[in-house]
C-alpha cells in the first residue's frame, strides 16, 4: 500500500499539479479555513480529482507542508475487496501516518469515496475528534447535496462541479478573452472554439481527440459506466436494457417536451417507473427536466417537462442524431443557466419562451437572418412581456444587435456578459 500512497502523492516530492484552473476553485479555497467537510460532487470524469489537486497546489503555495496533505483515489483495484468495510479507510489513513508522521493539521482528500459502503460513519467519527480537514469527492447519487446533509448531518459544504465551461475551454485552448480588445483580436480563434465546444461539450478527455468516432466512443463509455456501475447496482434494476433505451430516447429528444404517458406506452412500463428512471438520470447528472412556470406550485408540478442533456457532447451519441445546431445552442444555454439560476422555467401559452427566471426572458435561435424567424422570436417577447417588467435576451449563434428593448447576443457575448 505504501507504494500506492507515494505514487498518488507526488506533491510530497515537490511536484506541481498542472491543469487549467477551474472556476470552482475560488469557492473551494474559501471553504478551506472552515471546520466543515468539503464535498465535491459531479458527473464522472468532469474533473473532481483535478480540482482537489488544484486545492493541494493552493495549500502548498499558502505555506502548508506538502506532507501534511494526503490524497488517495479509492477507485484503486487494491481497495475493491474492502469496499464493504468503511473502517478500512482508517487503515489507509494509518498507513499514511506511519509513512509520513505529519506534524499538526492534516488535509485529507478521499477521492471517489462512494466506493466504500457507509463511508460517512468513518468520516463523522473522525470529524469530531481529530484535527483533520476532509475533502471528499464522489460521482453517484449517494453524493447528492440533499443526501449529504443527511449522511453528514450538516457537517459538510458542497461544491458541485460541472464539465468545462466555455471560458474554461478557452483557457484550455490558451485563447485570451478577458476584455473587449482580446475578444476582438482573437475573434477567429473564439469562433472556432465555440463551434467545437457547442458540438462536443466540456469533457476534458475529448478535447484533443481528433477522430470523431473515438470522441463518441469515449462519451458512450461515460454514459454506460454511469448506467451500469452507478444506477443499476444502486437501485437494483433488473431490466437494465429498458433503462438504457429510455436514456438514449430522451437524449434524442433533448430540448423537447416529454410526456410520461407516451413514454410509458412506448417502453411498456408504468408512469411511476418512467419518473423513477428519469430521477436516476438526474441524480447522476446526465439529464435534467425543466418545469413550465405557473403562479401555483401545484400546476408547476403537474406541467409537461422539457428535457435537456447536461453536456452537449452527449447529443453526439444520441441515436439518429443529425446536426441540429439550434438544438445544440439551446441545450448549451440551458446548461449555463441551470448552473446560475435557482428557479428556471420555460413559458408556454399561445407563444413560448425558452427560459424564464424572476426578471429575465431568454429566447434561443441559432439564426435570425430570415425575417419570419426573427419576427417569431420577437412576438414571443411581446406576448409575455406586455408590461415590460422583464429584461429580454435573444441568444443567437453569431449576431449582436439591439431591437427595441431586446438584446440580441451571440453565444460568446452572452457568456462574456455573465458575472
Amino acid at each position: 500500500m505504501k507504494n500506492i500512497l507515494i505514487e498518488q502523492n507526488p506533491h510530497w516530492q515537490n511536484k506541481v499539479y498542472k491543469s487549467v484552473r477551474r472556476e470552482a476553485l475560488d469557492k473551494l479555497i474559501s471553504y478551506l479555513p472552515l471546520k466543515q467537510i468539503i464535498t465535491i460532487t459531479g458527473i464522472r470524469r468532469c474533473g473532481k480529482s483535478t480540482l482537489s489537486k488544484q486545492a493541494i497546489n493552493h495549500l502548498i503555495n499558502s505555506g502548508v507542508n506538502a506532507q501534511n496533505i494526503f490524497f488517495i483515489n479509492l477507485e484503486n483495484p487494491m481497495f475493491l475487496e474492502y469496499k464493504n468495510d468503511a473502517s478500512f479507510l482508517g487503515v489507509i489513513y494509518e498507513e499514511y501516518l506511519k509513512l509520513i508522521n505529519p506534524k499538526g493539521k492534516v488535509y485529507c482528500i478521499f477521492d471517489e469515496i462512494q466506493y466504500f459502503e457507509n463511508w460517512q460513519v468513518y468520516i463523522k467519527s473522525k470529524y469530531e475528534t481529530s484535527d483533520i480537514k476532509y475533502i471528499i469527492t464522489g460521482s453517484n447519487s449517494s453524493m447528492l447535496s440533499n443526501e449529504l446533509n443527511t449522511l453528514l448531518s450538516g457537517r459538510s459544504l458542497n461544491i458541485h462541479l460541472n464539465t468545462f465551461s466555455f471560458k474554461e475551454f478557452l483557457d484550455y485552448k490558451n485563447i485570451k478573452y478577458s476584455n473587449e480588445f482580446e475578444q476582438i483580436s482573437n475573434h477567429i480563434e473564439i469562433q472556432r472554439a465555440k463551434e467545437m465546444y457547442l458540438k462536443w461539450g466540456g469533457f476534458y478527455e475529448v478535447f484533443d481527440v481528433e477522430d470523431e468516432l473515438i470522441k463518441k466512443e469515449i462519451l458512450l463509455n461515460y454514459v454506460k459506466n454511469i448506467i451500469y456501475q452507478d444506477i443499476v447496482p444502486r437501485y437494483g434494476i433488473r431490466n437494465s436494457q429498458i433503462l438504457e433505451r429510455l436514456f438514449f430516447y430522451l437524449l434524442s429528444n433533448s430540448t423537447n417536451l416529454i410526456n410520461y404517458t407516451t413514454l410509458s406506452q412506448t417502453f411498456d412500463i408504468s408512469d411511476k417507473t418512467i419518473k423513477e428512471y428519469i430521477n436516476y438520470f438526474e441524480d447522476t447528472f446526465l439529464l435534467k427536466r425543466l418545469d413550465k412556470f405557473h403562479n401555483k406550485q401545484k400546476e408547476i408540478v403537474k406541467s409537461f417537462k422539457k428535457i435537456y442533456s447536461l453536456d452537449n457532447g452527449f447529443l453526439q451519441i444520441a441515436p439518429k442524431f443529425s446536426t441540429n445546431f439550434g438544438m445544440s445552442l439551446e441545450n448549451m444555454v440551458f446548461i449555463v443557466l441551470n448552473q446560475r439560476v435557482e428557479n428556471l422555467y420555460y413559458l408556454k401559452d399561445l407563444q413560448e419562451i425558452d427560459f424564464f427566471d424572476t426578471n429575465k426572458l431568454y429566447q434561443v435561435s441559432y439564426d435570425i437572418s430570415e425575417a419570419k424567424t426573427k419576427q417569431r422570436e420577437l412576438n414571443a417577447f411581446s406576448y409575455f412581456n406586455k408590461e415590460n417588467r422583464y429584461r429580454n435576451l435573444l441568444i443567437t449563434y453569431n449576431i449582436n444587435e439591439s431591437i427595441d428593448d431586446i438584446e440580441v447576443l451571440s453565444f460568446e457575448k452572452f457568456i462574456f456578459s455573465l458575472k
